[in-house]
């Protein structure tokens, strides 16, 4: 996060570096059986979950590195354990360059690999697999933006927000700086009043005070979960949250990628279902640990690789582009290389790229960013609970990810692969795109529409189509099944009771209806049915 505070290199530049930072990989881990009979001794059962319904197996990634090892590495004289990583099966450790290479004496290390890579004499490569509660609709949320209402009205997200898509039922987790004010200030009242912060921890200090360190954090969170009459509203402001702070403001070092992976972690073991990065890795106040731009190749460097994984478990990563635009670098950051995450990248008011705002390609040629939303002149809050604006992918990144939680409320039935795809493909340089916009700027509402107008809907045997549709709807049902249809407008008011008959198709005229969005329901028997159904 160098960009923040540019003038930490002119302030450290007299420390030296006798020690150097390095992981040190395991073969195995000997008591995974354990584990994976038992999979609530290393996930929550939200975790869980979530991954059912996605239909994604627990695996020897999410079992814990065997304590034995840790033990044995902590136990060498001259070693200092900084992060461990589960998914990695790693340690993230600290010692001179002969102490460290001792370790492959060890008959359960794999490998070491050096942060600085002049160092690594093995050519081992750790590649990461990768892959790609609905609130009662009685009122609709019209909420008072102010002079943020640019920011989400840009992604159309104030129309989901109008159909009570707020955020309710889905968790986001903030990996960031350090978030002062949170507890205290105004702007997230509404927050602690509702009890919408699960928890945190403040990795760097290895202890629970995360409402310290820089307010890098808090504004990046306003942007999700702040609310402030006619100010500032954040795009998913019922969203719940966890705050972890990762990022050490006082120096810029790959231990950082360690305790964001480790965060990562946490939040999968929680049941996150939105990773919100706004953080991201190329240069360090020791230049030997510098990443090259081939580095960003959405494989190599730790922390991409551990976003990568964290897909796999069934999270949305979303994370900034990085703001090199306009410096040598000005290429996207690490872990926004990552294969599967969501890439953000900025643009103003006018839907103009923000000239700071990081462009693509990935080293292997990918496009990046992937979407872009307003960084440029984005509303915020401090740690004071000043209402201001800031610049950055930094603030870009949030706004979207609070109505990807929003959009997944909407859509719980959608993987995460399936609604990052539906994201693309509502942006406005879908069929265009290039390496400066991506796909451009999403439309959560199209989104929304798309995801609803498959040719069918199916369930138990149930089919409705249309859908969308101009004036009429089918509805067949299974045999020897008798069931109600009922539809509901937005304001929850029943307007329209049909029963159905296996014995026929039910050809329903909804030709009276307003165009919008309705909520309707099947009933057969105990078993009831809910979707949206659009009147075009």
């Amino acid at each position: 996060m160098k960009k923040i505070l540019p003038f930490l290199f002119v302030l450290l530049h007299t420390v030296t570096f006798s020690q150097e930072d390095a992981w040190v990989y395991f073969n195995d881990k000997p008591n995974a059986q354990t584990y994976l009979s038992n999979p609530l001794s290393m996930l929550s059962q939200r975790a869980l979950d979530r991954r059912a319904a996605q239909n994604i197996a627990v695996d020897i990634q999410d079992v814990p590195i065997h304590q034995n090892y840790i033990d044995q590495i902590t136990a060498v004289p001259g070693i200092s354990v900084m992060a461990k990583s589960k998914w990695m099966n790693a340690l993230h450790i600290r010692g001179t360059q002969s102490v460290i290479n001792g370790l492959t004496t060890l008959s359960f290390v794999h490998h070491v690999d050096f942060a600085n890579k002049t160092l690594n004499t093995n050519k081992n490569t750790n590649t990461a697999a990768s892959g790609l509660f609905n609130k009662t609709l009685d009122v609709q949320t019209n909420f008072p933006y102010g002079a943020s209402a640019a920011q989400i009205q840009m992604l159309n997200g104030h129309l989901l927000h109008q159909q009570d898509f707020t955020g309710t039922g889905k968790i986001i987790a903030v990996m960031d700086a350090g978030f002062p004010g949170v507890d205290t200030t105004d702007p997230f009242l509404r927050l602690r009043t509702n009890n919408q912060i699960k928890g945190g921890y403040n990795f760097v200090n290895r202890n629970a005070n995360f409402y310290t360190g820089f307010q890098h954090g808090t504004q990046v969170l306003s942007n999700m979960a702040a609310y402030v009459d006619n100010q500032l509203v954040g795009t998913a402001p019922d969203a719940s949250y966890y705050l972890f702070v990762t990022e050490d403001i006082n120096s810029e070092s790959p231990l950082e990628e360690s305790l964001w992976v480790e965060a990562a972690e946490t939040a999968d073991s929680l049941g996150v279902d939105v990773i919100n990065s706004s953080l991201g890795y190329n240069l360090f106040t020791n230049a030997a640990y510098n990443h090259t731009y081939q580095d960003m190749d959405g494989n190599t460097t730790f922390i991409t690789r551990g976003a990568n994984i964290a897909f796999t478990r069934g999270m949305i990563v979303v994370v900034s582009a990085g703001n090199e635009g306009a410096k040598p670098w000005k290429f996207i950051t690490a872990p926004a290389d990552a294969t599967n995450v969501l890439t953000v990248g900025a643009v103003s008011a006018s839907e103009v790229r923000a000239g700071f705002s990081s462009q693509g390609p990935t080293a292997d040629g990918r496009i990046k960013p992937d979407v872009m939303a307003m960084g440029a002149a984005s509303v915020v809050t401090t740690q004071t609970g000043e209402i201001g604006y800031n610049n950055g992918t930094s603030f870009s990144a949030p706004t979207l990810a609070g109505l990807v939680a929003c959009l997944w409320q909407a859509l719980p039935n959608k993987t995460n692969a399936q609604l990052v795809q539906i994201i693309k493909e509502s942006a406005d340089r879908y069929t265009n795109p290039d390496n400066f916009y991506g796909y451009g700027i999403p439309d959560f509402q199209q989104a929304l529409n798309t995801a609803l107008s498959t040719a069918s809907f199916a369930v138990n045997g149930f089919n409705l189509y249309p859908n969308p549709t101009a004036g009429t709807i089918t509805i067949t049902s299974p045999d020897n099944t008798v069931a109600r249809f009922v539809l509901y407008n937005s304001l929850g008011q029943e307007i329209m009771k049909k029963n159905i008959s296996s014995l026929q198709e039910e050809t329903i005229s909804l030709e009276s209806f307003t165009s919008g969005i309705y909520c309707y329901t099947i009933v057969s028997g105990e078993a009831t049915f809910s979707g949206k159904l659009i009147k075009k």
